[in-house]
């Protein structure tokens, strides 16, 4: 079986009524757009953003919370553009793990994939998340369903990202490595402290658990604690620099069954509204 066919626990929709989605990919990315909106983009649709509903969402881990909390919200069906008030209150992660898990309950190949966007921010490159779909031919395409349409100016197609605006976190490692970007202009633009390698480190790792059908929340850490460059050892620039080097679909599994790399049950969780605290994840 095609893994990035199978559902992971996260992307499973659980009983959704497939029949009326379309099966192509610019259209589930529509569809998903017009369902979700990001955290911070209630400015943007003229729309302010409940406080409660926010937090209700921050923690939802599983696509099939989300398609609940959208059912409860409203009665149309994934396929209609709701009012900003009905839909779900997401991040980067969201959007990229819904259409992924449309994609496969539709019959396409799909993963998520965790790195950062030039495309937000002059001169910086954003935590971001987008998904990936294999073409018919093998190959893969990116596509943001967060900038699908609306407010955002970018000069290419949301529906087919150019790899050297969305950088997989792999390569944005590498870069950083060798000396060609800086690593300061990695991370959140709008926070100080969360930028550098070390950022970039927890970015390789979390894209290595999505492509390994472990799709944590972009502020979720395990291993050693790393909050800075100056925690970074040997050992650990060492460790990353295997992981940012794999190539391959098998090198990434091979690398993912190295328990010190693989997501653990339990994880540290940097969520702004809980606190900083443990997290069990949901088995499967």
């Amino acid at each position: 079986m095609d893994p990035y066919l199978t559902q992971s626990v996260y992307s499973d929709p659980g009983d959704l009524d497939l029949s009326a989605l379309p099966r192509d990919a610019a259209q589930l990315a529509l569809s998903v757009r017009d369902v979700m909106i990001h955290r911070g983009e209630g400015e943007l649709f003229g729309h302010a953003v409940d406080g409660s509903r926010l937090r209700e969402d921050a923690e939802s881990r599983r696509v099939a919370t989300m398609l609940r909390l959208l059912r409860e919200r409203s009665d149309l069906p994934l396929t209609e553009r709701r009012e900003p008030a009905e839909r779900f209150v997401g991040t980067c992660r969201d959007f990229s793990l819904l259409l992924c898990s449309l994609l496969r309950a539709t019959g396409t190949p799909a993963r998520a994939r965790c790195g950062f966007a030039d495309y937000f921010t002059a001169g910086w490159y954003e935590d971001h998340w987008v998904t990936e779909y294999r073409l018919p031919d093998g190959g893969w395409r990116l596509v943001d369903a967060q900038i699908a349409y609306g407010p955002y100016d970018v000069s290419f197609d949301p529906l087919d990202v150019p790899r050297d605006r969305f950088v997989v976190a792999g390569r944005a490692w590498r870069e950083c490595r060798a000396g060609r970007a800086d690593p300061r202009s990695f991370g959140l633009s709008w926070a100080e402290g969360l930028r550098g390698l070390w950022f970039v480190r927890g970015n390789v790792l979390r894209d290595l658990a999505a492509l390994n059908g472990v799709e944590v929340l972009p502020w979720d850490c395990w291993g050693p604690e790393i909050l800075d460059d100056a925690a970074l050892t040997e050992g650990e620039l060492a460790s990353v620099d295997t992981v940012a080097a794999a190539e391959t679909d098998e090198e990434a599994r091979r690398l993912y069954r190295d328990p010190r790399l693989a997501v653990p049950d339990e994880v540290v969780s940097y969520t702004a509204y809980k606190g900083v605290g443990k997290v069990r994840l949901p088995g499967p």
